[in-house]
């Protein structure tokens, strides 16, 4: 046995040495037969022998695991966004800015391109990968471990150089991207497959990372490079360089191309370089910028941070790509709430690092203020490098055959007629069984402060509407579990759940089913005013607009918006399906009013003992209070429950009275 062992992690060893050669130095050097010759001797022993497998073993790479959904991670030391510069001048500006909080006449700096990918944290126990996790909202992201481990750029396990010490725990941070090579190719294999194609690398990345199946993501070929350090025990770094030399040292992919700076003038030429090449130097990532951060890190922790980003740290973004093309159609899509869209069909075009063939053209009031015609030739740019859309039309170069757009006066998808809204400039469809809004529609029916149906995400919801399973919200309740086990990847336990959730949801109150009927404007606070004041779904259909205008928190706009949606012939043969269905259409809701809470707005962060976030908002709304999820000036309270998140940081500095869950119970007696 002894022996066996010593084997394995001889083999272990042997491929770790192969991986970082070929996937982050990009030097192999022995044949892929021989590579594969390797994993499965290893692969042969650890099945032989099962009680060796280690978590860091290389077998453990690809899982093949589906999951049913991710869990949400605290990141230990912030992930705070970046501010933006655009120009040498307002790059001296933070330059002068850091010197005088710090009160210095020079720093140094480390300048790095800026990746255009997903940010992810790497945790490290004793040199062992145990947990990796997007940055979600800088302070919670979804654990990532499983689908990051795909990657074979990440190391399952690193040692320090020698003499050099190994941190007892520490957090990797950089930035998963998909190569261009990748990119092109899944692009492809979706065009034969006619499936939607990925509309740039990022998206692709983003969209990789959610998946459920990580064999599926192992098949994207995701790549990723460490830019820094987070949270770290049991070792000191003092520069920004001198952490970047141990992550490299250590086993992990880092940029070639950091550079440090002795000043802000050297800092300054190093961006204008890379904004002159990054278009000829062939990298297998988009770059939208460089990042310039202040490379003492004692002089980062007396700078600090701002509730949304470090003070020590900022992104220079590279003007927007333009290229001129041919506008060659008009088409409009209908969007989650039935807002439509004027779409440019484009004749394609290198962009940015992806081939743009449509661009948003807002709407029929921005479309006339630019005097854009079918057939025109346009300018093209990203907005923040991602969104394409028209900056203008050559109008020196009409031919007289362009041709003016007009936007329908129909939904294209269903034919509903569709309504303007006083005050706003889009056209929206009004009718709830619209096909392009079901999906996102049902999701929105289905989701927590809705009608609560566990299970019914995005993927669910997705294939009910494709399999032509349900035509609107009605038809979920129709759903039979041997329908719903057929579905890719639904197997009958999940399916046996799904049902269930849906049976439990009949029952909730009225103030859910209204909030999930997806009334524009209405959020949970007027769905629950709307369910205490009519008691019942029927009264509330039956409403004239001047009873709605009379309600104090209701405004004009939103009850046009209400009286409208229940006058919608497709949206009454809904709600009839709800009712033959059994779901309830009754408020059993009884407010409480009490003198300390009645209209005051609270803000709950952090997760609370007693109740779950949603049942303590409802306690509030029953009280007479507001519920808002987030801090703005008209915050009176903001509850602290356990890890709380940024509002915590944005109450203190605005002010806002924090109380703790003790105190929050006793205001509700």
């Amino acid at each position: 046995m002894k022996d066996i062992e010593k084997k394995i992690k001889k083999l272990r060893a042997l491929i770790d040495h192969h991986d970082k050669r070929y996937y982050v130095k990009n030097k192999p050097e022995i044949s892929d037969q021989e590579y594969d010759r390797l994993m499965s001797e290893l692969e042969r022993l650890e099945q032989a022998h099962p009680g060796l497998v280690t978590p860091d073993s290389p077998t453990q790479r690809v899982s093949g695991q589906v999951l049913e959904g991710f869990k949400s991670v605290a990141h230990r030391a912030p992930m705070l966004s970046m501010d933006n510069t655009y120009s040498a001048e307002e790059i001296e500006e933070f330059d002068e800015r850091v010197k005088k909080n710090l009160k210095v006449d020079a720093l140094d700096y480390v300048v790095e391109l800026k990746i255009d990918g997903v940010s992810i944290s790497l945790l490290y126990d004793n040199g062992k990968f145990i947990q990796g996790a997007t940055r979600g909202d800088g302070f919670k992201g979804d654990d990532s471990t499983i689908n990051l481990k795909t990657i074979r750029s990440l190391p399952l396990s690193v040692s320090a150089k020698k003499g050099a010490r190994m941190p007892e725990l520490f957090e990797a941070r950089g930035e998963v991207y998909m190569p261009r090579s990748a990119f092109l190719k899944i692009n492809k294999e979706k065009e034969k497959q006619g499936e939607d194609v990925f509309a740039n690398p990022r998206n692709a990345a983003a969209g990789s990372l959610k998946l459920l199946d990580s064999s599926l993501v192992s098949k994207r070929h995701l790549d990723m490079c460490i830019y820094g350090v987070g949270y770290v025990k049991g070792a000191a770094f003092n520069t920004q360089f001198e952490a970047l030399q141990f992550l490299t040292e250590s086993g992990f992919r880092t940029s070639p191309h950091i550079k440090k700076c002795r000043s802000i003038k050297e800092v300054i030429e190093y961006c204008k370089e890379w904004e002159h090449k990054r278009e000829r130097h062939p990298l297998e990532y988009d770059i939208d910028g460089m990042v310039i951060k202040v490379d003492s890190f004692s002089y980062q922790k007396r700078l600090g941070q701002t509730s949304k980003s470090p003070r020590w740290m900022i992104a220079y973004k590279f003007p927007a790509e333009r290229k001129e093309t041919l506008l060659q159609d008009i088409v409009v899509q209908v969007g989650r709430q039935g807002t439509l869209t004027p779409v440019a069909v484009l004749k394609p075009v290198e962009l940015s690092g992806s081939t743009v063939s449509r661009a948003t053209l807002h709407n029929q009031d921005e479309i006339v203020r630019k005097d854009i015609r079918i057939g025109d030739r346009v300018i093209i740019e990203k907005a923040g490098e991602i969104i394409p859309q028209v900056v203008e039309a050559l109008k020196q170069k009409r031919t007289g055959r362009e041709k003016k757009f007009s936007m329908p006066k129909k939904c294209p998808v269903c034919n509903s007629h569709v309504e303007s809204v006083e005050g706003e400039v889009a056209l929206r469809c009004e009718n709830l069984s619209c096909p392009a809004q079901l999906k996102e529609g049902i999701k929105h029916f289905a989701s927590r402060e809705a009608m609560d149906i566990e299970g019914m995400g995005e993927a669910s919801a997705a294939q009910i509407v494709d399999n032509k399973m349900v035509e609107d919200y009605g038809d979920i309740y129709y759903l039979k579990q041997k329908g719903v086990a057929s579905l890719e990847r639904m197997a009958d336990k999940s399916a046996s759940n799904l049902i269930q959730a849906i049976e439990k949801s009949r029952s909730n109150d009225l103030n859910r089913l209204v909030f999930g009927l997806g009334i524009r404007h209405v959020g949970v606070r007027a769905a629950w005013i709307l369910a205490v004041r009519f008691k019942s779904l029927d009264r509330i259909a039956k409403a004239e607009m001047e009873e709605f205008e009379n309600i104090n928190e209701i405004g004009p706009v939103m009850a046009k918006s209400i009286f409208n949606f229940f006058r919608n012939k497709e949206n009454k043969k809904v709600i009839e399906k709800l009712k033959r269905a059994g779901v309830n259409t009754v408020s059993s809701v009884k407010p409480q009013v009490s003198g300390k809470i009645e209209g005051k707005t609270f803000v709950i962060t952090g997760s609370l003992e007693g109740f779950a976030r949603e049942d303590a908002e409802e306690l509030i709304r029953r009280h007479g209070g507001n519920a808002s999820s987030s801090v703005s000036k008209s915050t009176d309270f903001l509850v602290l429950g356990k890890e709380p998140g940024s509002k915590f940081i944005k109450a203190k500095k605005s002010g806002v009275r924090i109380i703790n869950e003790a105190e929050f119970k006793k205001m509700l007696e």
